[in-house]
């Protein structure tokens, strides 16, 4: 702190009152520089050095297209400060409600069509080797570790088929579009203009077509029903000219969340396990349902979804 605090000294925003503003998942910290007339947001990533070039890149890539994205204003990449625009306090999870989703998400999947047309030129690739990556680390972190369980061979044959199958059915989708992999309701603010804000994008690849459509509307944090998610995924899929039936683009956004649910059940396990993190442990029931809903709607994964059934019962 007290190294961030000497640099501050160094830029125009010496004199400004300095509070925390948030934390999130990763060892990155968060500041609000404040004066009378405006207000900035320190990015203290310090600790994390090594995603700071790729933030300040990717922040570049999303303004040329249009995205609201923060205007970086100074930048220490030796330390890993950044100071950069303030979108506000508000980010959509706390005003979203069952009268104002739709509406909101709309605004949200706008957003997503502005991102996708994003350079991904050099940006890592959601290729089927990464897709079961992530996947794995459910077995690792949420059966195994924090489950307790001992996986047999007839289980160890029955997650390799529906992750395979998950995979396939992920790759059959357009891909080579920007992914931001984590646009949720934690990760969109909504400025003083009620304009969309994107935040914490670092980690962005080039992937599938439905990722962070899943990421908006079957959102770890809050839930709306599946009648009213649909409607809006056809929404999506209709406002990028996409000709596709409406069955087959569902399964498309289905088995993506899939992968992405699979994939956070070990997330949030080994936040708790490993980083000591256990407010995420609360958010582990509505994936585990997601899952299990979802999986239950296909032949390929209904085996998948009994199994999980079984075991957290």
């Amino acid at each position: 702190m007290d190294k961030l605090d000497k640099w501050i000294q160094t830029t125009k925003y010496k004199d400004y009152d300095f509070s925390i503003a948030s934390a999130d998942a990763s060892f990155r910290k968060y500041y609000r520089l404040s004066s009378l007339h405006d207000n900035f947001i320190v990015m203290d990533s310090s600790l994390e050095l090594s995603s700071l070039s790729p933030f300040v890149d990717v922040t570049k890539r999303l303004l040329h297209v249009g995205v609201k994205a923060p205007f970086i204003f100074e930048k220490n990449l030796d330390d890993g400060y950044l100071i950069l625009e303030d979108f506000g306090s508000r980010a959509l999870l706390d005003v979203l409600n069952v009268t104002n989703f739709k509406a909101l998400y709309a605004k949200a999947m706008d957003e997503i069509i502005k991102m996708q047309k994003a350079d991904t030129k050099g940006l890592p690739l959601y290729d089927e080797a990464f897709l079961h990556f992530e996947m794995d680390l459910m077995s690792e972190w949420y059966l195994q570790k924090k489950l307790k369980l001992t996986l047999h061979d007839n289980d160890k044959k029955m997650l390799e088929k529906s992750l395979k199958s998950i995979s396939n059915f992920v790759l059959s989708q357009p891909q080579d579009v920007f992914v931001h992999r984590d646009y949720h309701s934690r990760n969109i603010m909504l400025t003083p203009k009620d304009e969309i804000g994107v935040i914490d994008y670092q980690d962005a690849m080039n992937g599938a077509i439905t990722y962070d459509l899943v990421s908006l509307l079957k959102d770890c944090y809050i839930a709306f029903d599946r009648e009213s998610v649909e409607e809006l995924v056809l929404h999506f899929r209709d406002k990028k000219g996409l000709d596709t039936e409406d069955a087959e683009f569902i399964k498309w956004f289905d088995f993506m969340g899939l992968q992405r649910h699979i994939k956070v059940l070990g997330v949030f396990s080994r936040l708790y396990l490993r980083d000591g993190k256990d407010g995420y442990l609360k958010d582990i029931p509505l994936t585990l349902k997601y899952t299990i809903d979802t999986a239950l709607r296909y032949e390929e994964t209904k085996e998948l979804a009994h199994f999980l059934q079984r075991v957290t019962s």
